[in-house]
């Protein structure tokens, strides 16, 4: 892996926290590769947010992460982006079921953006997919979408030893 930072989401941080979850072993295979290779492993204070709505503070891997606060920066591109995702959606380019839209995948699109270290945003949240290639379709994204759903030694070719 090229990057040396990563954005966490918090489909991701669910699925690590919960060992019963069926993509449990690949977030945590995820978890582990970044933690044994010091890739340095981002949390968005929305995605803090977004879990603490469900969750506890105290439950999140904060040792190992380093929380990315949502800045002035953040909210100008999030603005772009979130602008570009709403005008796909009315023009039938992006068709996402069950959501509102947008808002919070903006948000953490522009974080993951805007921070020149982050090339990789790491997610199982397939919807949020769908509008990461909505907005790739529409202009360049400085990052990766790393899908959970995908086990790691597909995404890094890795043999599963």
């Amino acid at each position: 892996m090229a990057h040396k930072s990563v954005l966490l989401d918090t489909s991701f941080i669910i699925r690590l926290l919960k060992e019963n979850d069926p993509l449990f072993n690949n977030a945590n295979s995820y978890f582990r590769y970044f933690l044994d290779r010091d890739v340095r492993m981002f949390l968005s204070t929305i995605s803090i947010a977004e879990y603490c709505a469900g969750g506890q503070l105290q439950e999140l891997p904060l040792r190992n992460v380093q929380v990315l606060p949502f800045n002035v920066d953040h909210g100008q591109r999030a603005g772009v982006l979130a602008r570009d995702a709403f005008r796909a959606r009315n023009t039938g380019i992006l068709q996402v079921e069950s959501r509102v839209i947008i808002p919070n995948d903006t948000k953490l699109f522009a974080q993951a953006d805007s921070e020149s270290a982050i090339g990789c945003y790491v997610s199982a949240d397939r919807e949020s997919r769908k509008v990461y290639d909505a907005l790739r379709g529409l202009r360049v994204l400085n990052f990766e979408f790393i899908d959970l759903h995908v086990p790691i030694s597909e995404s890094f070719g890795m043999l599963d030893l």
